[in-house]
């Protein structure tokens, strides 16, 4: 069961996905979560408050994800696949996060950008190195740029994912592994 916090990160994310996070007010906002507007300030201080928490939060949980499922991969091979299925689960299942983090970059607060920026560096880094356990000879460069093109193909996904969900996955895992791969 979602708290109430959680009801309005996930309800906010979808609004700003579809209007922009300028094009949705406190008072839509509120009742879109079935309360008024004002209402919202009891959980967060406002809107720039949601969006900060709503990217910093999911960059967290790719990160501490990515991170537990290397630890727990039996092998290098299985490493790179776990991190590609997690990421996959990530698109498919938050694709109204990509695109507000694509198009309401600017509205994030400082802080809370390097704070997301932070993380996806350390998440990059996790990549690199199940790249470079595949390919000790990998420069970190290059492992860099690999796993930038391999999130910009997964998280196609508001775009991409024309096909049923699970036909999605298996579209996605295949092209990633064979580029990674390749």
């Amino acid at each position: 069961m979602s708290t109430r916090r959680e009801q309005i990160l996930s309800t906010a994310a979808e609004l700003f996905a579809e209007r922009g996070f300028h094009g949705v007010s406190i008072a839509e906002l509120g009742a879109a979560c079935g309360f008024s507007g004002p209402a919202l300030y009891k959980h967060f201080r406002g809107k720039q408050a949601i969006l900060a928490e709503m990217l910093v939060s999911i960059s967290e949980e790719l990160l501490s994800e990515g991170r537990r499922r290397v630890r727990e991969a039996e092998d290098d091979d299985a490493s790179l696949d776990a991190l590609i299925d997690w990421h996959i689960s990530f698109a498919l299942d938050h694709r109204a996060l990509i695109v507000v983090q694509d198009r309401d970059w600017a509205a994030l607060p400082v802080e809370s950008r390097e704070k997301v920026r932070d993380l996806q560096r350390k998440y990059v880094e996790v990549w690199v190195k199940a790249l470079r356990s595949l390919d000790p000879e990998l420069a970190p460069k290059r492992g860099r740029a690999m796993a930038h093109a391999t999130f910009g193909l997964l998280n196609s996904t508001p775009h991409s994912a024309l096909v049923p969900k699970e036909e999605m996955r298996e579209l996605l895992a295949r092209m990633a592994r064979s580029s990674l791969r390749g």
